[in-house]
């Protein structure tokens, strides 16, 4: 069975990811074109050039492929070091047939490039910011030194000075800006696959917990019974067998031990057991019980249901026990609790079309710089609403991520703000300073229906014994 509780795998590992045998392939394709311009310029174009070591570089290029075909598992993974230095092999050897082939003057020093965007995609920051500045030494010491291309007739063949600054220019841009933007756009996807893998995580956790909070009540239920009639039957022998006798002493025993495993049976699930439909339940009992591991720590905690158009509450909605909005609700209650002064306000209220929960604390709220961008994975900071009794704590990113896909997967519009600017003219909820999250759902879609077998079809009672 797989450990959820283990460390997931990160995205910014992704440089011990890559197989030794994809880079061979791809060197063995850069070798077959390689040939191909040297055959075509020789040939077709009558080019001037020094073969032998033209050769001698590719063939340093076949012999490493070779010796990692040969030497090394087909399965072998690179770590990021052994990948940077394939990697910037590469880069030194098309340097050298840019050496031997005119330098600048050649249009094919643009593939100078390639190692470095690769490195972005693949590789660490440090890496490819190292690449980087190899493939501009590289090109800046090509702008001086080079062998001329020459004609079969002599002619060299060669740019002016103005155009080969301007190659060496571009290069040096393309490497700069294509190397940020790679590393930006991969940056930005590795974060996202973390907190979307956590994510997952989480929800997948909250799934064991209800699945295994249904079968201890199903449990219960289905050993009340059987319990039931071990107390019963081991009383009857007590009454009959005589006053002090060993035989009279162990029904007793067993009497009383069929009331503690009744007793262990209705203290295990307890959140569970209470709702014979297990998959549905009304709206402020999903809210609770989101709530309930938040409300023991040191922080008052108000519910106001019905709230907005004092619905009456006996037609609250019945709703799915969905484990991603109790664990998105949860979350959302937690950052209140964890930042808050002292109280946090959780209110609900429904209308024909819609749920809406709004929870409110009496923290510092949410940096307004920020405002736009939560909900983004990984922020780190919260500001003036730090939490000094939890120094560990890094922010409010990836909670609020993990709450915030968890709750729009279930079909929930969330909104953030800062109560000292929503409630500014409303003196009844002026204390409410702090965060403000708001989660609407169409109600069709968050409520029991008759067609998932999980509608309500009276009332909900605790499972005795």
């Amino acid at each position: 069975m797989t450990n959820i509780s283990s460390p997931p795998f990160h995205g910014r590992d992704s440089g011990n990811w890559i197989r030794l045998r994809t880079l061979v392939y791809l060197r063995w394709w850069a070798v077959c074109g390689q040939i191909a311009a040297l055959v075509v310029a020789k040939r077709v174009y009558g080019l001037d050039f020094e073969i032998g070591l033209f050769y001698l570089v590719i063939g340093a290029s076949v012999i490493t492929n070779l010796v990692a075909a040969f030497i090394f598992p087909a399965t072998k993974r690179l770590t990021e070091p052994e990948n940077l230095l394939v990697v910037l092999f590469d880069m030194l050897q098309l340097g050298l047939m840019l050496y031997l082939t005119g330098g600048l003057n050649n249009p094919f020093a643009m593939l100078i490039i390639g190692p470095v965007i690769v490195s972005a995609s693949a590789l660490s920051t440090r890496s490819t910011l190292f690449l980087g500045c190899t493939a501009i030494a590289i090109v800046s010491v090509l702008m001086s030194f080079y062998l001329p291309l020459r004609t079969e007739t002599g002619l060299v063949i060669q740019m002016p000075d103005l155009f080969r600054f301007g190659n060496w220019m571009a290069i040096v841009i393309a490497v700069i800006f294509l190397g940020v933007y790679s590393r930006w756009v991969v940056s930005e996807m590795e974060a996202m696959s973390d907190a979307v893998q956590a994510a997952r995580m989480a929800l997948a956790r909250e799934q064991k917990l209800t699945d295994l909070g249904g079968v201890v009540a199903a449990a219960a239920h289905e050993l009340g019974t059987p319990l039931a009639t071990i107390k019963l039957t081991s009383s009857e022998l007590a009454d009959e067998l005589p006053e002090g006798s060993e035989a009279r002493e162990d029904a007793l025993l067993i009497r009383q031990q069929a009331d503690r495993c009744r007793d262990i049976l209705r203290s295990m699930g307890r959140a569970g057991k209470d709702d014979l439909h297990l998959r549905s339940a009304p709206l402020m009992a999903v809210i609770e019980e989101a709530a309930e591991p938040h409300l023991e720590r040191g922080k008052t905690v108000l519910f106001d249901h019905g709230a907005g158009s004092r619905a009456v509450l006996e037609d609250q909605p019945v709703i799915l026990r969905r484990p991603e909005v109790i664990h998105g609700l949860r979350n959302l209650i937690q950052n209140a609790v964890d930042f808050s002064r002292d109280t946090v306000w959780i209110e609900s209220d429904w209308t024909d079309d819609s749920v809406t929960v709004r929870i409110m604390d009496n923290g510092d709220g949410y940096p307004p710089h920020l405002l736009g961008r939560i909900g983004d994975p990984l922020m780190r900071r919260r500001g003036r609403g730090f939490d000094p009794n939890r120094p560990e704590y890094e922010g409010m990113g990836l909670g609020l991520f993990i709450a915030k896909t968890l709750l729009e997967r279930s079909g929930a519009d969330l909104s953030f703000a800062n109560g000292a600017e929503s409630f500014r003219g409303d003196a009844a909820l002026a204390a409410r300073t702090g965060a403000v999250v708001e989660v609407v759902w169409p109600r069709a879609q968050l409520e029991a229906t008759p067609d998932t077998g999980t509608a309500r079809t009276g009332e909900n009672l605790p499972i005795t014994s």
